[in-house]
C-alpha cells in the first residue's frame, strides 16, 4: 500500500472531500466516521462544523468533543477513508456507536485501508487519555469486524438499535 497519513481535513482538501462524499453517496454507503458530511454539500461548511466539535465550549448539543481525520495517500492527498474519534461517550455513544467511527471510500475497500487507518488513530486516542476505545459494527459487516479484530478488538456485547431496527456488535480495543 502507498504511504498513508492521518490529517485533520482543512480547506486544502476541498476537492478531495467533495469527491469522497460524492463517491459515498453514489454507492449508497453509510458515512460512519464522517460526522455530518452527508448533510454538508459544501466541504467548507463541514470543515467549520468539525472545528466546533474540537472544543467543549463550542460542541453542539447532543454531540461530544471529537476529532475528525481523513486518511490520505501522502503523494497525492487522495482521501482513502475518514475516521472520527469521540473523546468521551454520551449515553447514545455508550449504548450504540462508541468512540470511533470510520468509512473507506468504495473504490478503496478490501485493500486493508480500514485496518491501517484504525491502527494509525490508536496512538492519538492514547494521547487524549483513552486507554481503550469502544467500536461498534453491524453483525453482517465482516469487513468492519475484521478491521476491529485485526486491531486487537475484544467482543463485549450485541445491542439492538431500535431507530434503525438493527443489531450492533460492540468491541473494546486497547490503545
Amino acid at each position: 500500500m502507498d504511504e498513508m497519513m492521518l490529517i485533520e481535513p482543512d480547506i486544502s482538501l476541498t476537492e478531495e472531500i467533495r469527491d469522497f462524499r460524492q463517491e459515498m453517496i453514489e454507492a449508497g454507503s453509510d458515512m460512519d466516521g464522517c460526522g455530518s458530511l452527508r448533510r454538508h454539500e459544501e466541504p467548507r461548511d463541514w470543515i467549520d462544523f468539525n472545528l466546533l466539535l474540537k472544543n467543549r465550549e463550542t460542541v453542539p448539543e447532543k454531540w461530544v468533543v471529537s476529532t475528525q481525520f481523513a486518511y490520505v495517500r501522502r503523494h497525492d492527498k487522495r482521501i482513502m477513508g475518514m475516521i472520527q474519534v469521540r473523546h468521551y461517550l454520551n449515553d447514545y455513544l455508550r449504548d450504540y456507536a462508541g468512540h470511533i467511527g470510520y468509512s473507506v471510500r468504495p473504490s478503496e475497500r478490501r485493500k486493508g485501508v480500514a485496518t491501517a487507518m484504525l491502527r494509525a488513530v490508536l496512538p492519538f486516542c492514547r494521547s487524549i487519555g483513552l486507554d481503550r476505545v469502544m467500536i461498534a459494527c453491524e453483525p453482517d459487516n465482516p469487513g468492519s469486524r475484521g478491521t476491529i479484530l485485526n486491531n486487537g478488538g475484544v467482543y463485549w456485547r450485541t445491542v439492538h438499535f431500535p431507530p434503525e431496527d438493527i443489531d450492533l456488535e460492540q468491541y473494546w480495543v486497547e490503545t
